[in-house]
């Protein structure tokens, strides 16, 4: 949602087709400016539509929750790859979105000869685009680290997207597309700072014991994927990562001090073992500080929020 307005504000916008399983979605992508067309990267025989719709494909699923592979990105591939055909008449209305059986799906109409067009013109490559996560770097030590760092991911959920860039860069070479791989770390905006955390009490690690962690804002983000549908190169990874250099306690503090909120609790890393929930404690086993040289210089963004610290100072109440 944060990137359509930055398709629609090029000299030459171009037709946004924006893929989603959730029916009740649909007003709300077409009032933003995209075609909403229905299918469920879980359905194989939904996506069936995607065949040469675009030539331009931003990914942004997340992968299944559970399983070493990532059998949506799998799906999405297959689909792409499918020589597009006519649909027969009747066929449009075959597939139903699964939350709304015997309901017509919301659907992008065809453009009648636009597959014959492109044919007979020669198509260009398929510009694709994956938004991964920094997860797939593992535990780094709090070392600062490039995308030249091999993937060692240390938890099933980083396996899974390490599944999906796999998959993503044997599809280019095989295909000819160009694949950009995005490695995001921890997203933040006005409406996703870690307040109810705060407010709660929530423990941090003791300093002796914290890890460094990484950040962007949600709209700087948005701006990095759109920015490497055009000038990233192919089979390239870019880390979405602004300036900051924090550990994670000590991102709390900051915010925490913006709100004039309590600092939470600090405890040493026996305590969160034994008090925190598994998936809080991965966040706290991994270290690492990305460098972000690669995203200025080849994609040559600037970032509008440079740091947290900079994002606090002029938008934290006064």
């Amino acid at each position: 949602m944060r990137a359509l307005p930055l398709f629609q504000a090029r000299a030459a916008a171009p037709r946004v087709i924006a893929l989603t399983h959730h029916p009740a979605r649909a007003g709300e992508l077409r009032a933003a400016g995209a075609a909403p067309v229905a299918g469920d990267l879980d359905l194989r025989r939904s996506l069936g539509r995607l065949a040469g719709l675009a030539r331009t494909v931003l990914h942004l699923a997340p992968p299944p929750r559970a399983g070493e592979t990532d059998t949506r990105t799998r799906a999405l591939i297959a689909a792409l790859r499918r020589p597009r055909r006519s649909p027969a008449r009747g066929m449009q209305s075959r597939w139903r979105a699964p939350d709304r059986p015997g309901k017509t799906p919301f659907i992008v109409p065809d453009t009648p000869g636009t597959a014959t067009k492109r044919r007979r013109r020669g198509a260009a490559p398929l510009r694709f685009v994956y938004a991964s996560t920094s997860g797939v770097y593992g535990d780094c030590g709090g070392a600062w680290i490039d995308e030249t760092r091999p993937a060692r991911p240390d938890n099933e959920r980083a396996r899974r997207r390490v599944s999906a860039e796999k998959q993503l860069r044997a599809a280019g070479v095989q295909s000819g597309w160009k694949v950009s791989i995005v490695r995001i770390p921890g997203i933040y905006a006005a409406n996703r700072l870690p307040i109810p955390r705060i407010e709660k009490g929530m423990p941090a690690l003791a300093e002796a014991d914290d890890v460094y962690t990484n950040h962007i804002h949600a709209d700087d983000l948005a701006a990095i994927l759109v920015r490497a549908l055009t000038r990233g190169r192919p089979q390239r990874v870019f880390n979405a990562s602004d300036d900051t250099d924090l550990r994670m306690a000590d991102y709390f503090d900051r915010v925490a001090d913006a709100f004039g909120l309590p600092r939470v609790p600090r405890i040493s890393r026996q305590e969160a073992e034994a008090r925190l929930e598994p998936v809080t404690l991965s966040f706290m086993r991994e270290s690492r500080r990305l460098s972000n040289t690669r995203l200025r210089r080849e994609l040559r963004y600037v970032l509008r929020h440079p740091s947290v610290d900079d994002f606090l100072r002029s938008h934290a109440p006064r």
